[in-house]
């Protein structure tokens, strides 16, 4: 019985690729031959003189015949022949001359005269060629003519070389001695090391596990942020394991045609059972993890139903070497799966964020591959560094140093902390650019006293506990308040403060960021009124209202009864309970911010005039200010 799959089992046959490319152009020719006829020998005087139309007129009695060939085309051509005259007369005319002369000297005159019929014309060629035809122009001509021929070859062509769309997908196979690196460049990580070890024991002894009647694929899969080394995993996997790794992205798989992502997932397994021993990893691969059976049409689960087959180990002896390596940036904690895709995967590893200590040394790392002088090491706190860059993956972290590098060519200077700052700022913040809110002062004088307000809420617990300003200063994420635009943000301002690797918040906490949100747009109706908030407040509001929503609604932490709100049905409850907590934080943050307006307007005139304040500036102002009060207080 024919089947699809025959036909790309034959069609990887050069020989019989050969053949059929043969009888393409067997066909193309035939389609393209035409039967000769025995041309006219007579001699042709050709010419594009257009009197010679109108002096028939004259010699009408002389006239043998007259006709017109291709009447219709751009270049009409008379053929006519006189008595006694054995040249054949043949004269070119532009289609707009054609209807004149047809009108104004043939039916007036009374000349008779033809349309040529094709038999005439396939006897009489050369009437339709020009004397000064050459050979390219002919050869144009020629694929004018058979262009639909060409390039239904050239298809058949392509298909023969590249076979059916989605019979393959595009992969890069990286032999053992292809791949750098090692298991030492993953800085910390001890976690992730010592399960990728396991892992290397399970595939080396798989004899072992054998004897406990484990005795099927180690697939593996990766989870974790982007960023965070989960294919360079894959390569250190393979070069420990001295097999080929077989890459390619998950979302290449589809191509566009039904069952394209089967074909392609079983063209990567033929490829790895060729290799025997061998890794496939897929990338980006959360696709393929989302529940089966959500669409109406049958054949969107085909490539995951392949997967599966193929990850179940239901297949010859021959693929028992191939090992799956798949990596997803979510995993089952925080998007729903399908749980017998998750089954299909003995081993999970789940790749974190990397915490303060290990930021340091990856830095170190990092800098430590440039040349000597590149890094002025006295100078550089890489502790600080490493805290100001909280919550980076170790490829963007790499992206902080490239840039650091980047400003030291320009700059002709060394990589030192600040410039390390400055290069965390550029990668994250994005440009800034003084001179779009220079000449807006209003704005500008408005942008200010909003980022205060958050920074004056952002220090307000700990003032009130009655903390020293040091003390303060020390505990305060603030690195900069900058009243420079930032297109990246769209935004006339900006404070920018170091992330906390601290995941688990508090009830108290996240009212101290709800708090913060709010300060900005308490600083403004504090200042200018009621009806005087901007919507430079909308990104702080959308933020408070989100995580109120997951206090209020779906943590229950005002609730006695811990449930989560948000799945019930009545939503306007939800939303009264949501707002009346915002109304009780909102207040508080108003009443705090007046407490603040003498400082705030003091600040607000220092950073309008320097644009940016750092965090040491803007501590030492404070305790200018505390210092000025205490002497009038005495």
């Amino acid at each position: 019985m024919f089947t699809l799959h025959k036909l790309q089992s034959a069609l990887r046959n050069n020989y019989v690729r050969a053949a059929l490319a043969l009888l393409a152009i067997a066909a193309a020719a035939l389609l393209s031959w035409r039967t000769d006829v025995p041309q006219d020998a007579g001699p042709i005087m050709r010419s594009q003189d257009i009197s010679q139309i109108t002096a028939l007129a004259t010699q009408r009695a002389r006239l043998e015949y007259l006709m017109v060939a291709a009447p219709l085309s751009e270049a009409p051509r008379y053929i006519f022949k006189l008595k006694g005259d054995p040249v054949l007369h043949v004269v070119k005319v532009p289609s707009t001359s054609h209807l004149s002369l047809e009108r104004e000297v043939l039916l007036r005159n009374n000349i008779p005269y033809s349309i040529a019929r094709e038999d005439y014309l396939a006897s009489h060629k050369a009437v339709l060629v020009d004397e000064d035809d050459s050979k390219l122009a002919r050869a144009g001509g020629f694929l004018r003519r058979h262009a639909v021929d060409i390039l239904l070859i050239g298809l058949v062509l392509f298909m023969l070389r590249h076979g059916i769309p989605g019979n393959g997908v595009s992969a890069t196979v990286l032999n053992p001695e292809q791949l750098h690196g090692s298991m030492d460049d993953l800085i910390g990580m001890a976690d992730i090391k010592q399960e990728v070890l396991h892992l290397e024991d399970m595939i080396r002894n798989r004899a072992v596990y054998r004897e406990h009647d484990i005795d099927k694929p180690f697939n593996v899969m990766l989870t974790g942020p982007a960023g965070t080394g989960k294919t360079k995993l894959a390569g250190y996997l393979a070069k420990r394991l001295n097999v080929p790794l077989i890459q390619a992205s998950a979302s290449a798989l589809e191509s566009g045609y039904i069952g394209g992502g089967s074909k392609a997932l079983h063209a990567l397994h033929r490829k790895a059972c060729a290799r025997g021993s061998c890794i496939i990893f897929l990338d980006e691969a959360q696709g393929l993890f989302m529940p089966r059976g959500r669409g109406e049409k049958k054949w969107e689960d085909d490539t995951a139903n392949t997967l599966l087959g193929l990850l179940d180990g239901v297949r010859s002896d021959k693929g028992a070497g191939v090992i799956w390596v798949v990596a997803s940036n979510f995993d089952d904690a925080s998007s729903q799966m399908d749980e017998a895709m998750l089954r299909r995967f003995s081993v999970k590893i789940n790749f974190r964020l990397p915490n303060k200590g290990e930021r340091s040394e990856l830095l170190r790392s990092f800098l430590a591959r440039k040349a000597d002088g590149c890094v002025d090491w006295d100078a550089l706190n890489l502790d600080h560094v490493a805290e100001i860059t909280a919550n980076l993956s170790p490829a963007l972290l790499q992206t902080v140093v490239e840039r650091a590098s980047m400003i030291a060519i320009q700059e002709k200077t060394v990589i030192n902390t600040d410039l390390m700052f400055r290069a965390f700022e550029r990668a994250t913040i994005g440009l800034t650019d003084r001179a779009t809110t220079a000449e807006k002062t209003r704005q500008r004088e408005r942008v200010a006293l909003h980022e205060l307000g958050h920074f004056f809420m952002q220090i307000d617990p700990w003032l009130r506990e009655g903390l020293p300003l040091s003390e303060v200063k020390e505990r305060s994420p603030l690195l900069k308040i900058s009243t420079e635009s930032v297109s990246k943000l769209g935004a006339l301002g900006y404070v920018l403060s170091a992330s906390d690797d601290v995941a688990l918040r508090t009830l108290e906490e996240l009212e101290r960021d709800v708090i913060q949100l709010y300060g900005g747009v308490a600083a403004e109706e504090l200042f200018y009124g009621a009806r005087g908030i901007s919507v430079g407040s909308q990104n702080d509001i959308q933020k408070a209202t989100s995580m109120l929503d997951m206090m209020v609604n779906k943590l229950s932490m005002y609730s006695r009864s811990k449930l989560d709100y948000s799945q019930f049905k009545n939503k306007e409850n939800d939303l009264d309970q949501v707002q009346a907590k915002a109304d009780e934080l909102y207040t508080y943050t108003l009443q705090s911010i007046n407490d603040y307006r003498e400082q705030i307007s003091e600040l607000k005139e220092v950073l309008m005039d320097q644009y940016v304040l750092s965090k040491d500036a803007i501590f030492a102002l404070l305790e200018q200010q505390h210092q000025q009060r205490a002497i009038k207080a005495a």
